[in-house]
């Protein structure tokens, strides 16, 4: 079955290089984003994983978590990683999952559930659907998916950029337009009426169109 925002995001417990993980525990009350990678020592992934080092901080400061994927083993990790470090100057302290068995790969509809063997012998082009960046809530619910092709680096400030919506649409009754970034001004829903909204935003908001009224940014 497919997933869908706003589904569960499947459990599991898994090998990583922090140890074996229960996925759900691993949460707790935290957002999460766990972004996956086709096979180790691949180009573009070596520099994706070195920027989410370099930017862990960031979504710390969210109360977001991150975690990587790889159908590799554990231990191929590992000496990624001084890979990754030594060629983008940043170490990499999150998890990674060692996805052997292609579980957790077939749990998040990234390979097909009758995909047939393990890791061994596989290439990042078999593993090519492998490239995805999933955002999960507190409530471990699915916020977001997004799936790249192989030669494009994926942008993982959009991903900060997201984060940071999801994060303030959660709490107030705003959606964020178009290119939005923290800051600017925000959409008030079309479910405040003009009175509510009067209440809700006392500095005040403008009105484009009945259904379209903006505002500063809450909070």
């Amino acid at each position: 079955m497919s997933l869908r925002i706003n589904d569960t995001a499947p459990d599991f417990t898994a090998q990583t290089t922090q140890g074996t993980l229960k996925f759900h525990e691993w949460i707790g009350d935290q957002w999460a984003i766990l972004f996956s990678h086709p096979k180790d020592f691949t180009p573009v992934c070596t520099t994706e994983l070195g920027y989410m080092a370099k930017i862990e901080p960031e979504f710390t400061k969210r109360n977001a978590k991150l975690i990587g994927l790889s159908i590799d083993p554990v231990e191929n990790h590992s000496k990624w990683a001084a890979d990754i470090e030594e060629t983008q100057g940043a170490a990499v302290k999150y998890p990674m999952i060692g996805d052997t068995d292609l579980a957790v790969a077939k749990l998040y509809n990234m390979l097909p559930a009758d995909e047939a063997g393990t890791s061994e012998g596989r290439t990042a082009a078999t593993n090519a659907t492998v490239r995805s960046v999933f955002i999960i809530g507190p409530d471990k619910k699915i916020k977001l998916m997004l799936t790249y092709p192989m030669t494009t680096g994926r942008n993982f400030d959009e991903i900060l950029r997201v984060l940071d919506s999801m994060q303030l649409t959660a709490k107030h009754k705003v959606a964020t337009p178009v290119n939005w970034k923290k800051g600017d001004d925000v959409i008030i829903v079309p479910s405040v009426s003009d009175d509510d909204a009067k209440t809700l935003f006392p500095e005040g908001f403008k009105t484009i169109k009945p259904y379209l009224r903006t505002t500063k940014q809450p909070g």
